[in-house]
């Protein structure tokens, strides 16, 4: 267990690199702990996660060095599907619709807004 969060805890420093303009020696020795503890661990949870951050290593790369996500589109998209699963079983197609667009335009039309 104590393994596995200290893996975890290697990737979120790995991470918080992001937008800081990191030289790339700071990003390569952060990339080879997490590599490393995930190897020493011998845990086959750990061997995964190293294998899918290489994987992605290019998508993980440019969001460190530029900070750009795409965690907006991703959520509206999540908001989509969930609005869409309660809205099944509505007779007419455009009142689904209708429900979705109400859900993701919230915040622009005022509702969420904290103040």
């Amino acid at each position: 267990m104590l393994a596995a969060w200290n893996a975890k805890e290697d990737l979120l420093d790995l991470l918080a690199l992001a937008r800081t303009h990191a030289d790339r020696t700071i990003i390569a020795e952060r990339l080879f702990r997490v590599y490393d503890r995930c190897a020493a661990s011998g845990l086959p949870e750990l061997e995964r996660l190293a294998s899918t951050v290489q994987t992605w290593w290019l998508a993980i790369l440019a969001f460190i060095q530029t900070g750009i996500t795409n965690a907006g589109s991703e959520g509206t998209n999540r908001l989509i599907k969930t609005v869409a699963r309660d809205a099944y079983g509505f007779r007419n197609p455009e009142n689904q619709r209708l429900r979705t667009r109400c859900a993701t335009t919230r915040r622009s039309r005022g509702f969420l807004d904290p103040a």
